[in-house]
């Protein structure tokens, strides 16, 4: 695992170049839930002059049921299976901005295929800063219980050693969603561009 980005100091990264580094792989985000990867997800794709693509609203539409539904109908082992299937179908569309479920990156087969398309980002966060952000959100199926904290805790400590095997970490603090990209993109030219690149003219 590349070392974490934390600070948003300034950066003046040619994106362009960026962009033309990147080739076919796709930006894959990946976290828990409430860690911003949809958010930042969005403005990074617009830096980058890329496409944003949500895989939870991919598999949505694959079942033309909302995720709290499938989760009732069906049951999480059915999701995770779609989740699969959806996920490898978006990493053949790169390059783009790709959101990934808290739980896609679970997978190792997912995982395998993330490092053979992709670039893996994992946007790390504290437990407070999660609990905050989820609970402006009802509709997170596995946060049903009765101990919120308590569930994310346990996921956390389930998670995060694999989220861990991800090319970059970058945190997801409490700073604005333009500071968080600038430390994803200082982040992918230090780890795909040559240091002398890294900086533009």
């Amino acid at each position: 695992m590349a070392g974490e980005v934390s600070s948003a100091a300034p950066a003046a990264i040619d994106v362009k170049r960026l962009r033309e580094a990147l080739g076919r792989r796709s930006i894959v985000l990946v976290g828990l839930m409430g860690a911003g990867k949809s958010s930042i997800g969005r403005r990074l794709a617009h830096r980058l002059g890329l496409p944003f693509v949500d895989a939870d609203t991919e598999i949505e539409k694959a079942a033309d049921l909302t995720i709290p539904e499938i989760f009732d109908k069906h049951g999480e082992a059915y999701f995770r299976s779609g989740e699969v299937r959806v996920v490898a179908r978006i990493l053949d569309a790169g390059p783009q901005v790709l959101a990934t479920g808290g739980g896609a990156y679970m997978n190792a087969d997912t995982r395998a295929r993330i490092r053979e398309r992709g670039i893996s980002i994992w946007l790390k966060a504290d437990l407070d800063v999660l609990m905050k952000r989820v609970k402006r959100r009802g509709d997170r199926p596995l946060l049903k219980a009765d101990d919120p904290q308590a569930v994310l805790k346990r996921l956390m400590d389930e998670r995060y050693p694999v989220y861990a095997e991800a090319a970059l970490t970058v945190l997801s603090r409490e700073a604005t969603h333009e500071d968080v990209v600038e430390d994803v993109i200082r982040a992918l030219a230090a780890h795909i561009l040559p240091p002398a690149e890294r900086d533009a003219p």
